[in-house]
């Protein structure tokens, strides 16, 4: 006799946190780096924000046990932290909401900032879902650093770090992204940084739309970011799914990708996408415009494991 079908149950365990090695925090502060992740689970991660820091937890019962977790383990390593807020992270944006106050006290400002390789970037834990920068690019902020940039495109920018890198070696940026507020808080760190916005644009709408644009002016970038959501909406409800869409984005950022030689960031957050499924897109896309180019991935990053990390491949077009 055939069993009925039942869902499958969801273990009551906790996956086992892998911290970092303590020895790298020293490490990270010689850098000038306060901001990278602390331990990381199939289902629960904990990043270190300057003082504060932040575990993100994809099922509400996992919330106090790494708290508790957490602090044992600062108090093990001397590690002191100012405040830990907790955020809910399930697959449906729609249930997402804004950190919350675990531990520590309530009347500090929301808004921090926190640095990277000595630049500063705003953090703001009230701003919702992301508060400000997303730690799994830092490779490749480092990699653009220390590349002889001249023109960067930044798609969806969020709050512009990128384009702060470009800033910061002297190149100019066109950072676009549907929020005006992402943009706004990019714009506040440039201040931070001191870096003036001359040679800098910033265009609040859909990329989709702005491509073109840029394509019929002629725009030339040497350096383009493609680095989209998973699912969004963008002018006149349009649907973006990053499986369907990501093939077209790369097509149309080819028309725009200098002659002789560009590099372009292609990253993704979305589990059913690997890397080499990035390098396929772009095989595809070099084909279509009849351009040539070849692959290559930053070192991994000594804190965020690699199947836990966004997945990228830069693609250098001739």
């Amino acid at each position: 006799m055939s069993r009925p079908n039942r869902p499958p149950q969801r273990s009551n365990l906790i996956p086992r946190i892998e911290w970092i090695s303590p020895a790298l925090i020293p490490a990270f502060e010689a850098a000038g780096t306060n901001a990278h992740r602390l331990a990381s689970s199939a289902r629960t991660w904990i990043e270190r924000l300057g003082e504060d820091a932040i575990i993100s937890f994809q099922y509400p019962e996992d919330a106090e046990p790494t708290l508790k977790e957490l602090k044992e383990w600062c108090a093990t390593h001397q590690f002191p932290l100012r405040r830990i807020f907790g955020r809910f992270v399930p697959r449906q944006n729609v249930e997402r909401s804004i950190p919350r106050l675990m531990d520590g006290p309530a009347d500090l400002p929301l808004e921090i900032s926190v640095q990277e390789a000595n630049l500063h970037y705003t953090i703001d834990f009230a701003a919702g879902y992301s508060a400000g920068l997303f730690l799994d690019q830092r490779a490749n902020r480092a990699w653009v650093r220390s590349q002889p940039v001249k023109r960067l495109l930044n798609t969806f920018a969020y709050t512009c770090s990128f384009s702060v890198i470009a800033a910061s070696i002297g190149a100019e940026s066109v950072s676009v992204d549907l929020s005006k507020k992402s943009l706004d808080r990019g714009q506040r760190n440039f201040a931070l940084n001191g870096l003036p916005q001359d040679g800098h644009r910033f265009i609040a709408d859909d990329v989709m739309d702005v491509l073109p644009r840029l394509a019929r002016r002629g725009e030339k970038f040497d350096t383009i970011i493609l680095d989209p959501p998973t699912f969004s909406r963008g002018n006149e409800g349009r649907r973006w799914q990053v499986e369907k869409d990501f093939p077209d984005l790369l097509t149309a950022a080819l028309e725009v990708a200098a002659p002789g030689f560009a590099r372009i960031l292609l990253s993704t957050n979305c589990t059913r996408l690997s890397s080499r499924d990035l390098e396929l897109f772009g095989r595809h896309a070099l084909k279509q415009v009849r351009r040539a180019g070849d692959f290559s991935r930053e070192p991994e990053l000594p804190d965020i494991p690699t199947e836990l990390a966004a997945r990228t491949v830069w693609l250098r077009v001739r």
